[in-house]
């Protein structure tokens, strides 16, 4: 593959290189998000264990709907989203040690990445 770089003539894409999804910058494979628009880089953040939804506001979601189990359909746990549903948040229980989970950054998602990123 080629880009065009800044004189308008072709260069040849590196095989630590990729295109960002959002501006078509080349960019590093390795890169957490794209050094010229800001965007995140899926591929880098999937390998990094990370999850690519936000802290924020799956916190605001169990905050405000944690006994309807919002903030797990949120992250991809459909059937505990539903077993919260059922049993209102394990009377309570169950979504307080979520919210403590998510504010200390241990919730996963449904593919077992953190939920880091605020």
């Amino acid at each position: 593959m080629a880009s065009m770089d800044a004189n308008g003539s072709r260069q040849a894409l590196g095989a630590q290189e990729q295109y960002c999804r959002s501006c078509a910058a080349v960019m590093s494979r390795e890169a957490l998000a794209c050094p010229k628009c800001g965007a995140p880089n899926a591929s880098a953040v999937a390998a990094s264990g990370v999850s690519p939804k936000s802290r924020t506001v799956a916190l605001l979601l169990c905050f405000f709907f944690g006994l309807f189990g919002v903030h797990r359909f949120y992250v991809g746990k459909v059937g505990t989203g539903i077993a919260m549903i059922l049993t209102l948040g394990g009377l309570t229980i169950w979504s307080l040690i979520d919210f403590i989970m998510i504010i200390v950054g241990s919730f996963t998602d449904s593919e077992g990445r953190r939920v880091e990123t605020w």
